[in-house]
């Protein structure tokens, strides 16, 4: 019985899974779609119009892309990704898209069981992420079909919404049901673990693994680790691969949830006593191969408002949980009145579900220059709710992201900065407060090169001009938008130490995690893997590079564990009695 099925953790599950993903969005999808057997292989018909890289392509055609040297493949491409297998894989899959071609992809997809990793993906909400949460009336920055994933189309997932040739964007209702229809399609509903929050990834003490490999024995550890995950030996060797930890404990899950569910109890810490004797039961330790193993703590919301506490230990964990956890903050006084908020989501709520905002209310301030300040200011127009925009650059700062969007494309967009630009509060060289205040525009109000100095019980906000000009104005909400940052909380030093400047916080565009960059391990902590806004790929084009040079790695590091494994299992005399004892495990390799 699938895990889905139950769609339950129990909290004295402590199995052994080969990976662990955190983060159900697209990061977390393509990664499972990988991981559960699709490989890429070269279209024996495709040609790339890039003549280098077909060339290197075709040197080893018979051989799955995940196989192949990305180093030697990725080598000279150049695009609009800082990851290197980010351009490669988006070349691959969507060749010429930056010269606004639509050229099909190069690669055959194949299902090949040998090629599955047992995996869970866990995640907060249904598969699809934080696309789930978006304001549902702006579009995507990226076309439509930049938005898919392998395997499927966008377009066959969501007809007869197309907005024509110069304007293929699509709303985030259709890109996050397209994700949850995605995993259906593709079979991937058993590795996802919805409405599951973890709290707490920590790394095992090698003392301690030594201590419960030295107990069960190392060599039989170590083949237990391979018969139960990716067993050669029995018959059924390829099912049980492919089923691997997800379905070994299935009747563990459904006993242990109904038994939660009696008692209605939330136990949010375990007995140490009887943590370290399932740990005792229930994992081969790799001695020799394994770099250590993870333990991942966490809840699941269940039947509503019940948690129910899990903990799971893992041979590898990748972080694919995007950067939208935490909103950044001004710091201001009076930023936590309620007032004031920091999710465009929020605006859409006010407007359409309790009403309270409409055209005779006071306007809503919002702060802050990118993307997603100009879709408050849209969604607010839309309304009929007059708006007063707070920026700190000057309106024709050339870094403003609205002069890197072609106007064709994205028109909404440039409505905003043009009447960022034309509907200027005016402001005096000096500031004159006996002088009479300059009246708003009755619709939108900009107030480029301001700052917020405080927000007031009275719902008055005070900001403050270039000249230190103070000019206070009466609101109905704010929304601060001026970026978010990941939430790592869960990780020791909330993962700063994994960035590429351990002092400061880890920051998607200024500071992302440091990463092997064909791999995309930690260069600081082995064993943990991070993908997507959380190493500088903000859009989900090129996030998919990530799950590319993930599995390649694991795979690798599978086919090497298969042949030592093989050679101890030989050296012992075969599978034996003592090569199934202990089997339950998950499939050990790192």
């Amino acid at each position: 019985m699938p895990l889905l099925e139950e769609s339950s953790l129990p909290r004295d599950y402590t199995r052994t899974v080969p990976v662990v993903i955190i983060g159900n969005g697209p990061s977390g999808i393509c990664l499972s779609y990988l991981l559960s057997g699709y490989t890429p292989y070269l279209d024996p018909v495709a040609v790339h119009p890039n003549p280098i890289l077909f060339r290197k392509l075709q040197e080893a055609k018979q051989l799955p892309i995940t196989e192949q040297d990305l180093e030697y493949l990725s080598e000279g491409l150049e695009g609009r990704s800082g990851n290197t297998l980010a351009v490669l894989f988006d070349t691959l899959l969507h060749p010429n898209a930056d010269l606004g071609f639509e050229s099909p992809s190069v690669l055959q997809w194949r299902l090949e069981k040998k090629h599955h990793i047992p995996h869970l993906v866990l995640g907060k909400a249904s598969p699809g992420g934080a696309w789930h949460a978006m304001e549902g009336s702006m579009l995507t920055i990226s076309l439509g079909m930049w938005m898919e994933l392998p395997g499927v189309n966008y377009r066959d997932l969501s007809p007869g919404k197309r907005r024509g040739v110069s304007n293929d964007r699509a709303t985030p209702e259709e890109i996050s049901s397209y994700y949850k229809n995605y995993v259906k399609l593709m079979g991937l509903q058993k590795n996802f673990v919805d409405n599951t929050y973890v709290t707490s990834v920590q790394k095992l003490h090698r003392s301690h693994e030594n201590s419960l490999g030295n107990e069960k024995g190392t060599i039989n550890s170590q083949i237990n680790c391979v018969e139960n995950g990716f067993d050669y030996c029995h018959k059924n060797g390829t099912e049980n691969g492919q089923n691997g930890v997800v379905n070994s404990f299935s009747n563990e899950f459904k006993n242990g949830m109904e038994n939660n569910s009696r008692r209605g109890e939330i136990e949010e810490e375990q007995d140490e006593n009887k943590r370290r004797k399932g740990v005792k039961e229930s994992i081969g330790v790799s001695q020799g191969f394994s770099q250590g193993l993870w333990e991942v703590r966490g809840y699941q919301l269940f039947q509503g408002d019940t948690h129910v506490p899990f903990s799971l230990f893992a041979e590898n964990v990748v972080l694919a949980t995007g950067a939208s956890d935490s909103p950044a903050r001004l710091g201001v006084e009076g930023e936590d009145l309620p007032f004031v908020f920091h999710n465009v989501h929020d605006l859409g709520v006010a407007v359409s579900c309790h009403g309270s905002l409409g055209p005779f209310s006071e306007p809503v301030l919002v702060v802050g220059a990118g993307l997603s300040a100009a879709d408050a200011v849209l969604c607010a127009l839309n309304h009929g709710v007059s708006v007063l925009h707070a920026f700190r650059k000057r309106a024709d700062d050339p870094g403003l992201i609205f002069k890197q969007l072609p106007k064709t494309l994205y028109p909404e967009y440039h409505r905003v900065y043009h009447m960022m630009c034309s509907q200027a509060y005016p402001t005096s060289p000096v500031a004159n407060p006996s002088a009479p205040s300059p009246s708003l525009f009755p619709d939108y109000t900009s107030f480029p090169e301001h700052c917020v100095l405080s927000f007031q019980p009275d719902m008055h906000c005070v900001i403050r001009g270039s000249n230190g000009g103070l000019r206070a104005f009466k609101v109905s909400m704010v929304l601060v938008l001026i970026g978010t940052y990941p939430n790592l909380f869960y990780l020791k030093e909330q993962g700063q130490y994994l960035s590429l400047d351990p002092s400061r916080p880890i920051s998607c565009r200024q500071n992302p995690i440091d990463i092997n960059p064909y791999t995309f391990e930690c260069n600081a902590e082995p064993g943990l893997f991070a993908m997507g806004p959380l190493v500088g790929d903000n859009f989900v084009r090129f996030l998919k590079g990530g799950a590319l040079g993930i599995a390649s790695c694991l795979l690798r590091r599978l086919k090497q564990r298969m042949k030592k494994n093989r050679k101890l299992i030989a050296e012992d005399g075969g599978c034996g009695e003592r090569g199934r004892e202990g089997s339950g495990g998950g499939g050990g390799f790192v």
